[in-house]
Formats: C-alpha cells, structure tokens, sequence
C-alpha cells in the first residue's frame, strides 16, 4: 500500500475545509472496509484519507415527522441491521444489510461508505431503491442535497456525489401499508459472498387482488442496480398468477447486462436473473399474505 497523510475530521466543516484543501487526492474513509482493500490492491492511491468516524451526529437512527425513518452514513451496517426501528418500520432494509457479508465487516462498514462506494454487487441498493429511498449529501455552508437511491449509482463504481459533497444520511419510507416486500440472493458459494444475483421486491394489490404497484430491482447484473421497469410494467393492474408472472420475469433477460466472473457467466447470470425474479415476486406475495 502507498504511502499517504491520515487526517481525523472533528466535525463536518473540517471534512469540508480538508476536502477543499486536498481536492482530488484526497479520500473520504468511515468505516475503512472498501477504501483500505482497494488502496490494498492500488486501485486507489491518495495522498490524503480523511477520516469521519469521529463526527458528531451521523450516528443516529430516527424517525422522521412524515414516518420515513433517517438513518445516519456513520451508522454501522450492523446497527441498522438489529435497531429496532429498521426492523419494525423497514424489515426489508434490515434483511438486506443482514445479508452483508459477516458480523464482524457490518460492526465497521458504514451505510455511508457503503454508499458511497457504488459497488453494484451490495446487498442493500436494490432493497433501497424499491422502497423508494433518498440519500443526503451534504456540501460545506449546510448545504443539502437528496438524490432518490435509483438516481445515485451512475456507472460501474461510480456515484452522483459530486467533488467536495459528503453522504451525511440515509432516508427510507416504509412499504407502503398491505403490502409484501422481499429481497433473495443467490449464492453459489459461501455465505459472505457477494450475489450471483439478488432481487428486492415492494408489492400492493387492489381490491380485486391484481397487482396495484409493483417496484422489481435487481443486483449484481449490470454496471449499477437495475430496475426491472417493464416487468413492473407487465405485472401492474394484472392478475398475480403464474403465467403473468412468469411472463414479466421473461423481460429481465433484456433489461439486465451482466458482468462474467468466478461467480457465473453472463449468460448463466442472465438466466438466474429471471429464476430470481420469478421467486422474489412470489415471496413477497407470500409475505403480504396473498397466497
């Protein structure tokens, strides 16, 4: 690992003051789990990290005054996994940060550095975006700006944050009332990998048990998380059996673009896009109660 200058922020207008000294050879470390491996293997090499773990007030978890729940980017991504407020309010949130590697990288990832790390294997985009979340990236003078979870990730390991913004939160409604939410993950080897493919679904039926709305995202087969608009497309105001189902899953297979490597080839990934997708809309079917 190359040499470079560590620098402790003790608050935000300090990260922002480093930031503005340092510009473009200057990282941003919370939790240090994706910055440390990646300077590791010299796929970064700044000559100053600025560390944020000691930043007073990004460390919280709260409800909002419209029902969301804000969630701090020093948060760990065991604490949002096991506070009480994500497992109640977004049980989908919490199963997809379960699914994050081992206990021991969720006790120091961040949901911040995760974020803000844009790789489209994470577990918790996916879930994220389908639940319609935003993200606060915060600029120096208290500037804020919310960018929607499905507007973030831009390209391959690359997001929306723009020089001299720091992610300073996370703001996630609930499912919408009634209805059924899953997130599966394929894995074909042990259970800290990343996915195969993995697919998080938000499901609501109308009165006569069709499909109301329906929000289908996928990760881990494209260059950032993918949303699966036309089978949403299919699926909506449609009855939920296993032909129409089955049909809007088929339209996957042109919406996703996967990368080959040790964990399938794109043709495989392509094929489990659709397997998956057929499975996660059923479990959240089931999750919902409807059948």
């Amino acid at each position: 690992m190359i040499d470079f200058e560590f620098h402790q922020a003790n608050d935000l207008d300090h990260a922002f003051a480093l930031l503005a000294d340092y510009g473009d050879d200057a990282r941003l470390m919370s939790g240090g789990t994706a910055l440390v491996l990646q300077m590791k293997q010299r796929f970064s090499q700044p000559g100053h990290v600025i560390g944020l773990r000691r930043i007073p007030g990004l460390g919280s978890i709260e409800e909002t005054g419209d029902g969301a729940v804000r969630i701090g980017a020093l948060c760990t991504q065991r604490q949002v996994e096991t506070h009480p407020l994500v497992t109640q309010r977004l049980p989908l949130v919490a199963g997809a940060y379960r699914h994050v590697a081992t206990p021991r990288i969720r006790n120091m990832a961040t949901v911040g550095g995760g974020l803000a790390h844009g790789d489209p294997n994470q577990d918790p985009p996916p879930s994220l975006i389908a639940l319609g979340a935003s993200v606060v990236l915060s600029s120096a003078g208290g500037e804020e700006r919310l960018v929607g979870a499905e507007d973030l990730f831009v390209d391959y390991f690359e997001t929306d944050v723009r020089p001299g913004e720091i992610i300073t939160g996370l703001v996630a409604p609930p499912a919408p009332e009634g209805s059924g939410a899953a997130y599966l993950k394929f894995l074909p080897r042990t259970a800290d990998d990343y996915a195969t493919v993995s697919v998080a679904v938000v499901i609501t039926t109308d009165e006569a048990g069709n499909c109301g709305d329906i929000r289908i995202v996928l990760g881990s087969v494209g260059l950032t998380p993918i949303r699966a608009a036309a089978a949403e497309d299919a699926l909506r105001d449609q009855p939920l059996t296993d032909e129409t189902i089955r049909a809007a899953a088929a339209t996957v297979l042109d919406a996703v673009d996967p990368l080959e490597d040790h964990r399938g080839s794109t043709e495989y990934k392509r094929e489990m896009a659709e397997v998956f997708t057929r499975r996660a809309v059923r479990q959240a079917m089931a999750n919902a109660g409807l059948v």
